[in-house]
């Protein structure tokens, strides 16, 4: 039947065809061509429609003939009102949704000047102090089970012991989207020892924080205490600053995070008796106001219903949906989805799409590099806007980017792992499906892709918590020298585009064994040449007129703002822009093995073959 129906459709353009030409001049034809081509293009397409009884076959004519190609499925995304994130089913969820308003502050904000007098207080404890708050998310199950929306089924429970508000006794509160504080125990007046939940069903990976603070009193000193981290160093040891975000400050002022913050000190504790050292984190601070709801950071937060607002707003566009589409690659472990989003200019045939070479983008698989997400941001912000370097990109390229490769992770406010217990930037070369699917999936979808174009770039955004500025890992092609240098050119250009925060004599060019299973090298062993993880620090830039501050949601919007641009560059680069410059390679963490709830099943399960 469509054998007949596209002889029908051929014979119908052939007498429209020649009926015109009958009857027209050179230049009449030249006038009426596109007419021409309308009417024939309806005519046939209704043809198609009532011979093959569907809608969803379409015709471009290419030299005049007629090509055949599937509609654009539906949006398939259906963004709610209120996101709703699935939680692991041991998780108490608070009902207060939490939001912040994106504010920049007027100058720079400078990094912490070190006095040399700054305290080291060990650890006191319970034994010496008083629990005020206190949650066990992570000794409730060893491995992952199941998910619901909210999370747990019960009633939520109380987690403050013993909050007297005419003491100004601070009452602490995590148990929201991406907010970690496992315990809080007060040991002075104003004095508060924390510690942070490790990543759930793991033992380890402390340095995202993320909680609320009430009751407090203006003018007050208080401290706080870390005291559980597992980094050796720091950049809070380089004059970086924790963040302070006051509602009343938001609601009468429209001032929204700050960094904020004194007698800053990062240490290792002399008194640590487990096998794993520890090190603390202690800093000063005072509240704006009496009796004001606060949050304390260890970077700009970014959380997955923030990202469905971003994508709800995009999608609501019909200019920008014309060019840009959202749908679900996968499902994570709790069956939260992972949002891949296609940007190219419409209109184009399946021929000619085969000359457009496509770039891949992706962030967040550690769920606590918020920046990550900041930075995507910014990018998506430009590539989807109406300037003229913007149509031109999505002229030239197909991107696929996923902006979130960790829901889960984020949502329940890990560091670095997912559900799995494990890092999924060491599992790009998995097997398991079932139990890394964000990552095999995107694995899959940059293979289908690079089998009907050419895959010219794929960058991973990241955050980096002992380096300052924006800086990439990339390859190293020992064999070729000509493309050793080649993998240099992009990360080079991004330096001269962003010279005073984005630093190239950071940037590290190595293939490691025990880096083998991350995005970078399994792309760029896919055969994606340029194939880097981007870098933006949680501190600030050493670099020109911004040494010594810093970086703002601003900033980090505006890496993604340069990436776009040197992208442009990069299709017409200026070989002046050019040089050598050799460096060494990356020190990221190894992989932890099987995931943690297969370790916990019967040994019937077969171990992964990379």
């Amino acid at each position: 039947m469509a054998v007949s129906a596209n002889r029908n459709w051929w014979n119908t353009y052939q007498l429209d065809k020649s009926d015109t030409n009958d009857s027209n001049t050179e230049e009449d034809e030249d006038e009426l061509a596109g007419k021409r081509c309308d009417s024939c293009f309806r005519s046939v397409s209704l043809n198609l429609s009532q011979t093959l009884r569907t809608k969803q076959l379409l015709i471009n004519f290419d030299g005049g003939r007629p090509v055949l190609r599937l509609r654009a499925p539906l949006d398939l995304v259906n963004f709610p009102s209120v996101s709703r994130p699935r939680w692991p089913i041991e998780c108490e969820v608070i009902s207060d949704i939490v939001q912040h308003i994106e504010w920049d502050p007027p100058e720079p904000e400078p990094f912490y000047q070190h006095t040399g007098r700054e305290r080291t207080p060990m650890p006191v404890g319970e034994e010496r102090g008083k629990v005020v708050y206190c949650i066990d998310n992570a000794t409730k199950c060893p491995y992952f089970t199941c998910s619901r929306v909210g999370g747990s089924r019960g009633p939520i429970k109380s987690a403050t012991y013993g909050v007297n508000q005419t003491e100004f006794t601070l009452e602490f509160e995590s148990r929201f989207e991406s907010g970690n504080l496992q315990k809080a125990v007060q040991v002075g007046v104003y004095d508060y020892e924390l510690t942070l939940q490790t990543d759930l069903y793991t033992r380890k990976h402390t340095q995202w924080f993320y909680f609320r603070v009430r009751n407090m009193k203006a003018g007050a000193t208080y401290r706080f205490t870390i005291i559980n981290l597992m980094k050796s160093s720091s950049l809070y040891s380089a004059g970086m600053r924790p963040l302070l975000y006051s509602e009343r400050a938001a609601e009468e002022n429209g001032v929204g995070w700050q960094r904020s913050g004194s007698s800053i000190r990062y240490y290792r504790n002399s008194n640590n008796s487990d096998a794993v050292a520890l090190y603390s984190l202690s800093w000063t601070l005072q509240f704006p106001y009496d009796s004001d709801t606060c949050y304390l950071a260890h970077c700009y937060p970014y959380t997955y219903s923030q990202l469905q607002r971003y994508l709800r707003h995009i999608s609501s566009n019909p200019t920008v949906a014309s060019y840009c589409k959202v749908r679900v690659l996968c499902h994570s472990l709790a069956g939260n989805a992972v949002y891949v989003v296609t940007v190219t200019s419409p209109g184009v045939s399946r021929v000619e799409g085969r000359t457009k070479k496509a770039v891949v983008v992706t962030a967040r698989v550690h769920p606590g590099e918020t920046n990550g997400s900041w930075m995507m941001e910014g990018f998506l912000d430009f590539l989807l806007g109406d300037s003229d370097d913007a149509q031109l990109l999505r002229d030239t390229f197909v991107f696929k980017v996923v902006p979130m490769l960790n829901p889960d992770g984020v949502v329940v406010g890990n560091y670095r792992c997912s559900l799995a217990g494990r890092d999924l930037n060491r599992y790009y070369k998995t097997l398991l499906r079932d139990s890394f699917p964000c990552v095999w999936y995107t694995r899959n979808m940059v293979e289908r892709l690079m089998a009907e174009m050419d895959v010219v770039l794929y960058c991973d955004f990241h955050g980096h918590n002992r380096k300052n500025n924006v800086f990439m890992y990339g390859c190293n092609n020992r064999g070729d020298a000509s493309l050793r240098l080649h993998e240099r050119v992009f990360p080079l250009m991004m330096s001269k585009n962003a010279s005073n925060k984005f630093s190239f004599k950071s940037c590290k060019f190595r293939v490691q064994r025990s880096k083998e299973g991350t995005g970078r090298i399994v792309m760029w062993r896919l055969g994606i040449q340029n194939s880097y993880t981007m870098e933006a620090t949680f501190g600030g830039s050493t670099l020109g007129d911004r040494r010594g501050t810093h970086f703002t949601t601003r900033d980090l919007k505006s890496l993604g703002f340069y990436f776009c641009d040197t992208l442009l560059d990069y299709c017409d680069p200026d070989p002046a822009k050019v040089r050598n410059n050799v460096t060494s390679g990356s020190n990221s963490s190894d992989s932890d093995g099987l995931p943690v709830h297969l370790l916990n099943q019967p040994q019937t399960v077969h171990p992964e073959v990379d």
